[in-house]
């Protein structure tokens, strides 16, 4: 198959309340805990695959005031050396950071003392959503917006698709606007058509 590039809308904005939980409910309240004082913690390093909802979840923090850094596995030995000495000032200032990487803080070949750092706060490892989850959240998406989507385009989303949670929704969010547009109801049809899928039959 063969899916040519998207003009797709936007993704909406990342919140901690639109954030899909799954096994991760530990993980977030946590997060909301440190946002609002009441746990003893200043860090948070979360890890998992990606669309796991690491990136999510730091965006949502970011806008709630929290000091961030993504993708720690991919920083060169300069910028690993930054984020060590970011952590020991916000640490003297009593300042919340949260973190994230593809791994646990030992098995990234960090620096030792930056993965020291790393792992003293709490530390959670985020589990994907399982496709049930991901149809339930696609489901319930499409309720708040008042689309009627048939389980086939669902189905059809979860096995041509990139699986993500944002693509998925952003190409719900398309398939809704051009249903409105065309005045018809969403259907796989309409979703191949808006796709421009080649399938190569």
């Amino acid at each position: 198959m063969k899916q040519l590039i998207l003009d797709i809308q936007p993704v909406p904005p990342q919140t901690l309340d639109n954030f899909v939980i799954g096994h991760n409910a530990e993980a977030l309240a946590n997060i909301k805990s440190l946002l609002d004082d009441s746990v003893d913690a200043s860090f948070i390093y979360l890890w998992g695959p990606a669309g796991s909802g690491k990136s999510h979840l730091l965006n949502a923090a970011r806008n709630l005031g929290a000091h961030i850094a993504d993708n720690v596995h991919l920083l060169d030995n300069e910028a690993q050396i930054e984020l060590f000495n970011t952590y020991n000032q916000l640490k003297a200032a009593n300042e919340k950071l949260i973190t994230a990487g593809l791994h646990a803080p030992t098995q990234m070949n960090l620096r030792d003392d930056l993965a020291t750092r790393l792992a003293w706060g709490l530390v959670y490892q985020l589990q994907s959503l399982s496709d049930v989850e991901k149809t339930e959240a696609l489901k319930n998406h499409a309720t708040e917006r008042g689309i009627c989507l048939p389980d086939e385009v669902i189905a059809y989303c979860l096995r041509y698709l990139r699986r993500d949670l944002p693509t998925l929704m952003s190409v719900l969010s398309a398939l809704d606007e051009w249903s409105l547009t065309e005045k018809k109801p969403v259907t796989v049809p309409m979703l191949k058509k808006l796709l421009r899928l080649d399938l190569g039959v």
